[in-house]
């Protein structure tokens, strides 16, 4: 289910919204501030935001402006009493996926954010997944068993290579290769420690052991 985060000073407004996108089949949260909006969208990761354009502190086009420079591609949607072209161009501007005037039609809402979160989602990377293990390309997120796994970005990086290659043997210089680039000028038992460090992680809650050791010739990602 997509997750919507409404971010509007009028409680009546995110209150309807509320109702009305959950009956939709939408995972809704609300904000009533452009601060806690900010911060909903950093820690609760929506699909989409439907976002007021006048609220006092932090305005909506400000707003819009801190979410594109922390995620492009997240739809935004503007809600707004402002119907003016130049209003309008305004918010398209500055990064809005698209535009609705209020009073609005709740019908014409819901297929607007259809739309966007279509056109989201279709440019998206798939998910990738080995055994009980997912892998959020678009969102650089791994999950196994639905438990988050906390990484960091050469963590990341590693464990990708290894389900974009199920049951291969990868070679250190392989790694090497594909995670620290072909200039890489370190130690290369960084790989152990590394591969060490993602195996604590991911079998941190007693799962099985997914990444192997081949004495003499690498690691393979399979199952026990």
């Amino acid at each position: 289910m997509h997750r919507i985060l409404v971010i509007d000073d009028d409680p009546a407004v995110t209150s309807v919204l509320k109702r009305g996108l959950s009956y939709e089949g939408f995972v809704v949260d609300t904000a009533h501030s452009g601060e806690e909006g900010l911060t909903l969208a950093r820690d609760w990761t929506p699909d989409a935001v439907i976002l007021d354009v006048m609220m006092p502190g932090i305005g909506g086009l400000e707003v819009l402006r801190r979410m594109r420079a922390a995620d492009a591609t997240l739809p935004v949607l503007l809600l707004t009493a402002r119907d003016a072209p130049a209003d309008q161009v305004a918010g398209l501007d500055t990064g809005a996926d698209d535009y609705v005037v209020k009073p609005f039609t709740f019908d014409v809402l819901v297929a607007r954010l259809r739309v966007c979160l279509r056109r989201r989602d279709a440019n998206r990377p798939a998910i990738l997944s080995f055994a009980d293990l997912r892998i959020d390309p678009a969102e650089r997120r791994a999950a196994r068993g639905g438990r988050e796994i906390e990484l960091t970005g050469l963590e990341y990086d590693l464990l990708r290579a290894f389900v974009e290659h199920p049951r291969q043997v990868l070679s250190k210089d392989q790694i090497l290769e594909r995670v620290w680039g072909y200039d890489f000028g370190g130690n290369a038992n960084i790989v152990e420690v590394y591969v060490m460090q993602l195996r604590q992680k991911l079998e941190s809650a007693g799962e099985p052991r997914l990444i192997h050791t081949l004495r003499g010739a690498g690691y393979i990602l399979r199952e026990a």
